[in-house]
């Protein structure tokens, strides 16, 4: 078995505390499933093998705490030590740091939901450039909730299907990154070619 067919044994031998572990240290970085097991707890939901509200509160609560997690590295320990591990990234550690402090509202939430595959690394640079953690918290907490709303009831919706809408719904993420990143880059030249004709 894989990953992923492992933890779905676990989460039905186990249930929310799997799911918990999982979100939160997915969250947090480590390379995890998270939108299969929410698609999986949605589909057990609709078995009667758990309780929606249950789902959607411990779903949103650790995966939050993740991405707090996160954040609090970055903001204790990120700044000097990813200058100290990559010296020569201190000139893009600096632009991403004015990024996140031009664009940080709609960065954290779309990538909580949207563009899930760069949260921690948004979690991180947010915390090392010193966003304000009132802000963070508010966009976070709302993009989680989404996230977490959605893909328990697209479980619910598929039930039993779970096997098969798993792997489309990681196309559909990282779908959705490569839409993003071509849509960043064509509004940059957009914008270059602007600035040629203005002048």
């Amino acid at each position: 078995m894989n990953l992923g067919e492992q933890l779905l044994a676990l989460l039905s031998q186990f249930g929310l505390p799997i799911l918990a572990s999982v979100l939160y240290a997915g969250c947090v970085g480590l390379p995890l499933p998270n939108a299969l097991l929410l698609i999986a707890s949605g589909s057990f939901v609709a078995g009667g093998q758990m309780n929606l509200w249950t789902v959607l509160i411990v779903g949103s609560a650790a995966s939050i705490a993740g991405d707090l997690t996160g954040y609090s590295f970055g903001r204790w320990f990120g700044h000097a030590t990813l200058r100290r591990i990559s010296p020569k990234l201190h000139e893009r550690l600096d632009h991403a740091e004015r990024s996140m402090r031009k664009y940080g509202a709609w960065g954290i939430f779309l990538t909580r939901w949207l563009i899930t595959p760069i949260g921690p690394w948004v979690n991180l640079i947010s915390g090392a450039s010193e966003y304000p953690w009132p802000q963070f918290v508010f966009w976070d907490v709302l993009g989680e909730i989404l996230w977490v709303v959605l893909y328990v009831l697209l479980g619910r919706a598929i039930g039993g299907e779970v096997q098969s809408i798993s792997s489309l719904a990681a196309d559909i993420i990282w779908l959705t990154l490569v839409l993003v990143v071509v849509s960043v880059l064509a509004w940059r030249v957009w914008k270059s070619r602007q600035s040629v004709r203005a002048t």
